[in-house]
């Protein structure tokens, strides 16, 4: 869960009385409630915060780190209702192992073990399940992390859109590392592990029918062995992890700033983006800013350290483009600012909804 706290933001409160808000009698849930942005951190206050606070929820972390007999374990959940189930690159079943897998990773764990509940609707082809069972457990087979428990329910027909898949996982915290989004420093370096919105792009263009010279797939992918060659060089230097899937790296970032009181800014002549993304994009009317990735990483880490930590990324074979695309200001806090190719400078808000609907 992320969160944004909107006190002292008058375009917060101004978009507080004009959006729909989660607790009023009659009021409904919309898809933007689920896509990243102002809405979905708004129903996440409003609803799941304020009913389920407490200490290892208030970190509003990709995933809870806490203590058990000495041991610190982090544990995370995700859901999966991707739209294809298939797409170039992978489908709904390595797209959720995946998610779970790098969701612990963020948090500095060393996956453990994943439990998978499935969703099925009736008249989901059976050959569909198979294949989609088969990659899950691909994916947990190459991230090195077993499946060891689950659920499966089935709903009536047209009630569950083929399937939709729920991933849980545990993972061990070496001693020595504090991975939070509060750890971002004046000064600290935002890198990302590889070319960004690759994986929205390609679930978009699949849908709109759009053609490349090359196969635009997706980055779907664990990134737990990435993080463990970060975490293993360079240790405390590394402040925060994200991966920046439902509203992309803006909104990830936005939260970051948030939460550790700081401000963000970007260099847009740094941002990693392929040429056919970046076409697609300007096609579609998409600011790839704003879309999801599934196989990619934000790390935060102290300036003495970033020439290390993008060495360490390059070496591993997800990180061969990465690229550091960032720093960390004391001011503006809460802010996420781009510069320019040609120096000048803008804010990049945060969206209410979402771009696109239904891709992780």
């Amino acid at each position: 869960m992320s969160a944004k706290d909107t006190a002292g933001d008058p375009g917060a409160a101004l978009l507080a009385a004009s959006c729909p808000l989660p607790a009023g009698e009659g009021e409904t849930i919309l898809l933007a409630h689920g896509g990243g942005g102002r809405m979905t951190q708004r129903l996440i206050e409003n609803v799941f915060l304020k009913s389920f606070d407490n200490p290892a929820l208030r970190e509003m972390h990709d995933g809870a780190v806490f203590d058990v007999g000495g041991a610190r374990l982090a544990f995370s959940t995700d859901s999966f209702v991707v739209s294809p189930l298939f797409f170039p690159g992978g489908d709904i079943g390595s797209l959720a192992v995946h998610g779970t897998v790098n969701d612990l990773a963020m948090c500095g764990a060393q996956p453990l073990a994943l439990s998978a509940g499935l969703i099925l609707e009736e008249g989901l082809l059976l050959s569909d399940l198979s294949r989609i069972v088969a990659s899950m457990q691909a994916a947990a087979a190459g991230a090195g992390v077993p499946i060891v428990t689950g659920d499966t329910k089935v709903v009536d027909r047209g009630k569950g859109d083929g399937v939709f898949i729920n991933v849980s996982g545990v993972g061990l915290v070496a001693p020595g590392i504090v991975i939070s989004p509060k750890r971002a420093r004046p000064g600290d370096v935002v890198l990302v592990s590889g070319e960004i919105a690759v994986h929205g792009i390609a679930i978009m263009s699949l849908r709109e029918g759009l053609r490349f010279e090359t196969t635009l797939a997706s980055d779907t992918a664990a990134l737990n062995g990435l993080v463990a060659g970060l975490l293993g060089g360079l240790g405390e230097k590394v402040h925060v992890l994200r991966d920046p899937t439902r509203g992309g790296v803006a909104s990830t970032l936005h939260e970051i700033a948030t939460q550790a009181g700081v401000g963000i800014r970007l260099e847009e002549a740094r941002l990693p983006i392929g040429e056919e993304v970046r076409g697609a994009c300007e096609i579609l009317g998409l600011d790839p800013l704003y879309v999801a990735n599934e196989g990619k990483c934000l790390a935060i880490v102290a300036r003495e350290a970033a020439d290390e930590a993008l060495a360490l990324l390059k070496a591993h074979p997800l990180g061969r483009s990465a690229a550091a695309i960032g720093e960390v200001l004391a001011e503006p806090r809460g802010t996420v600012l781009l510069k320019s190719r040609i120096g000048g400078q803008r804010i990049v808000d945060l969206l209410t909804g979402e771009q696109l609907p239904r891709i992780c």
